[in-house]
């Protein structure tokens, strides 16, 4: 059974910077697309930034694009999201996500079929 536990969350302020680690149990990490999506309160859940199974091309969300920086060290079965510049409306939970196998940096949800519990990210004004 896959599990993907999120870190790394927590309070910053406008302007500031968040690094969110996913670490995945399983010995087939290196060969699945990974994403990170978000949700805020009472939103609907909104795709963040996405990485090619072997790490070498990424996709990112037009809000995000710039400020954020998603990257996987297929050794330690991690994927990283590198938040900067954050802004109020980054405030949500962060999820990480599974994708295809041997998938690329895909935006759709459909894509996921593993999600961990997530981690808090807010930023205050």
């Amino acid at each position: 059974q896959v599990r993907l536990v999120e870190s790394g969350g927590g309070l910053v302020q406008a302007g500031g910077s968040l690094s969110l680690s996913c670490a995945a149990s399983g010995r087939s990490f290196s060969v699945y697309a990974m994403g990170w999506f978000r949700q805020a309160p009472g939103k609907e859940r909104e795709f963040v930034a996405a990485i090619r199974w072997s790490g070498s091309s990424t996709s990112y969300a037009d809000s995000v694009k710039g400020r954020f920086t998603i990257a996987r060290d297929n050794a330690k079965n991690t994927v990283f999201l590198q938040m900067n510049s954050l802004k109020p409306e980054d405030t949500a939970i962060y999820y990480c996500a599974r994708g295809s196998y041997y998938g690329g940096a895909s935006y759709s949800a459909d894509e996921y079929d593993v999600w961990g519990r997530g981690t808090q990210v807010t930023v205050s004004s």
